[in-house]
């Protein structure tokens, strides 16, 4: 007997979204769900006991050990999907029965002489919360299906805007590249430029670089977009008269998977040599070891000018323009999917602000989400404080994946599929 007959089965991935198009639930949207507060939700708990369910009866079946070795094979890798997820639906339920009790307890816990037992409770009520909305995110994340290229390292773009200020807009996407640097640095990612063009006054047109590590382009997906910046330029005018001005720089991030398989035609492409510019040494003025090559198809153009070889360059600025041309195939793919997340930057609008940073406040201003964070200083430093605002539109971005998922799966279920 297949496994579809025995009534559990499904062949798709616990969270598969393809075959929907998602839009952000207005629910959600309202009320800024966390965590916790869509653990409650019902069709949560719904689709978690049923998940729950599936898994004693696949453990149940492997214990068996009937069916053909196919069926065996499929039973194992679905009880392996399952498991931790029943795991952490169980300890939640755990955790929520002894806060329970503890509430219990401390509604009993009123006169002067268990004061001191009923400040010890709850703390301990606070402890088992903290663990519980640790334990709903870490269940959110097994639910939430991971994206294609997560895992992949990525060429990562900075260009400056233009304003009537002058060299804010170059200041700012240097310190801005600067702490790209700096958070690759404390991920423990590796940092590789690959073209860096600086500005006369001190600060930077354009720059991109390489960087490969752990779950690179899943940290870094959603930096992408537009960064305005709010200041009191340091010099001229506008600082005498305490003036702010508004600039603006642009962040690409494109996904590198470790085997990108673009064809490229060399008699498609038009290979340009000049004399790099900015650091790296007496050579770079000397040499004709900087390489542009350009795209003729689609006009894309890439430039490498950071090695002393100009073959080096020039196989990083071919490696480059495989990038950008996957990035164009996985855009289509996107589209074609209709997945149109909030969060994710599938329409790459660069006209689209995504954060703002006011110097003035020393509040960085993240739109997508309507957080405010402080200390612009401690985030420009690309550590702890830029990991923090980082892992919380990721969280924000699970928690968006699970609803909409939901909200289409009770249409599904209502029969509006």
């Amino acid at each position: 007997v297949g496994l579809h007959q025995r009534g559990f089965w499904r062949p798709e991935s616990l969270l598969d979204t393809d075959r929907f198009t998602l839009t952000f639930p207005s629910w959600c949207r309202r009320t800024h769900q966390d965590c916790r507060a869509l653990w409650k939700h019902e069709a949560v708990q719904k689709h978690l006991e049923t998940l729950s369910k599936e898994y004693q009866q696949v453990s149940q079946l492997l214990k068996a050990d009937s069916g053909s070795d196919f069926d065996q094979r499929t039973l194992k890798k679905r009880c392996a999907d399952l498991a931790p997820i029943a795991a952490a639906f169980q300890e939640i339920k755990a955790s929520e029965r002894e806060v329970q009790e503890l509430e219990a307890m401390c509604r009993e816990l009123d006169s002067r002489d268990e004061k001191q037992l009923l400040e010890l409770a709850l703390e301990e009520k606070e402890t088992l919360d903290k663990k519980t909305n640790m334990l709903c995110r870490k269940l959110f994340k097994l639910l939430v299906p991971k994206e294609k290229y997560d895992g992949s390292h990525v060429i990562l773009e900075v260009t400056a805007g233009r304003t009537t200020g002058g060299d804010i807009c170059q200041q700012f996407t240097k310190e801005m590249f600067e702490m790209y640097q700096s958070y690759a640095e404390y991920k423990r990612w590796t940092f590789d430029i690959v073209n860096y063009t600086p500005a006369e006054i001190g600060g930077l047109h354009h720059a991109a670089a390489h960087i490969s590590g752990a779950d690179v382009y899943r940290h870094l997906k959603y930096e992408g977009g537009t960064h305005r910046v709010q200041r009191i330029p340091e010099t001229g005018l506008s600082s005498r008269m305490q003036r702010i001005h508004t600039g603006t720089m642009a962040v690409i991030v494109l996904p590198q998977p470790q085997e990108v398989d673009v064809k490229v035609d060399p008699k498609d492409l038009r290979v340009d040599t000049f004399r790099a510019k900015g650091a790296g040494g007496q050579h770079v003025n000397k040499t004709d070891s900087a390489v542009r090559i350009v795209h003729l198809p689609t006009g894309l153009a890439v430039e490498c000018q950071q090695e002393r070889s100009q073959q080096i360059n020039k196989e990083i600025a071919l490696r480059t323009l495989r990038a950008k041309l996957f990035q164009q195939i996985i855009d289509k793919q996107l589209s074609q999917e209709q997945r149109a997340r909030k969060l994710q930057l599938g329409t790459r609008a660069q006209s689209e602000r995504i954060r703002t940073y006011n110097f003035t406040q020393d509040r960085v201003t993240d739109h997508r989400i309507s957080h405010d964070a402080r200390n612009i200083k401690e985030i420009l430093n690309g550590k702890e404080a830029l990991d923090q605002l980082i892992n919380r539109l990721l969280e924000f971005a699970e928690i968006e994946a699970v609803t909409e998922y939901l909200e289409n799966l009770q249409a599904l279920e209502g029969g509006g599929c």
